[in-house]
């Protein structure tokens, strides 16, 4: 009698309801004790930008980030316009997240005079525990338009000014110190300088941060582009190589950049970046991203 007892006490003590939990509670502590809950990587990136290349992050739903892109001239300028200093590109753009997988941005940049619009689809997140996902994936496509006026004869239509770009952006979170990630891109020029100039530019990035501090982390990023079927093109183009060093300062995330591309829009600096690092085409820059939660 005396052992019935103990087991009579046991089984109440595990089936009789405790306060303030309900169903829900419970099924949520058996989850816990039993490893059937699923994590997922956070911060694989400080902002959704790498350098100059979108990274795997997005704004959250409601989330709003300002951002301002700046570029020097070229290092290999001289001391007559102070080694770049005296010459400015600019790159500015609100960016919003429309839900948590879906993000949206405009920007206009002094490249070109162009405006730029793109949308970014997060598609797969990367975990562990009850789902096992190995890698982040999103899909980025944009759109940006060349507004310089036009010299040449005749009338350019609006479609000419075009430029299209898709990409995908695949990601994994090593540790919390090392990111990396590999970005299939598309280039199409609806117009370009002259027919033997690609309208279509195929390339395959890299981006990587190594975080060295809770609010320091360093990252370098390169973009190959794959050979055109022949070498008459109007100009020289360079692959896109890119260091920089990301600083958060409390709701500010502040980017010093060292890049041979003076765009800092994918059709600029895949598909049309001049400056070679050997010769010194390097320009000094920076990068700053302010997020404001609207709801």
């Amino acid at each position: 009698m005396r052992t019935s007892g103990i087991y009579l006490f046991i089984g109440l003590l595990v089936f009789a309801p405790l306060p303030g939990l309900d169903a829900q509670d419970i099924d949520q502590l058996l989850q816990e004790a039993t490893g059937n809950t699923t994590e997922y990587a956070t911060a694989t990136f400080k902002s959704t930008r790498i350098l100059n290349g979108h990274s795997i992050e997005r704004m959250q739903s409601g989330q709003l980030d300002v951002r301002f892109h700046h570029r020097f001239g070229q290092i290999n300028s001289g001391a007559y316009d102070l080694w770049g200093l005296d010459q400015a590109n600019t790159h500015f753009g609100f960016e919003y997240g429309i839900t948590d997988w879906v993000m949206a941005g405009i920007g206009r940049g002094t490249y070109e005079k162009t405006y730029d619009g793109f949308l970014k689809f997060s598609l797969l997140r990367q975990s562990k525990g009850e789902r096992n996902m190995p890698v982040s994936l999103s899909y980025f496509a944009s759109l940006a338009i060349n507004s310089l006026k036009w010299q040449g004869t005749g009338t350019l239509d609006f479609w000419d000014r075009v430029t299209y770009v898709h990409q995908l952006l695949v990601a994994r979170k090593f540790n919390e110190r090392f990111s990396l990630e590999i970005n299939p891109t598309y280039v199409h020029r609806n117009m370009v300088e002259t027919e033997l100039d690609p309208n279509d530019v195929w390339a395959c990035g890299a981006g990587a941060r190594f975080k060295l501090t809770k609010r320091v982390s360093v990252n370098a990023e390169y973009y190959y582009v794959l050979p055109p079927i022949h070498d008459y093109r109007s100009s020289v183009t360079y692959n896109p190589l890119s260091f920089g060093v990301d600083i958060e300062t409390g709701g500010h995330v502040f980017t010093i950049v060292l890049t041979n591309s003076v765009a800092m829009i994918e059709k600029g600096f895949v598909a049309e970046t001049e400056g070679s690092w050997k010769d010194g085409g390097i320009h000094l820059g920076f990068n700053i991203s302010r997020v404001f939660a609207l709801k």
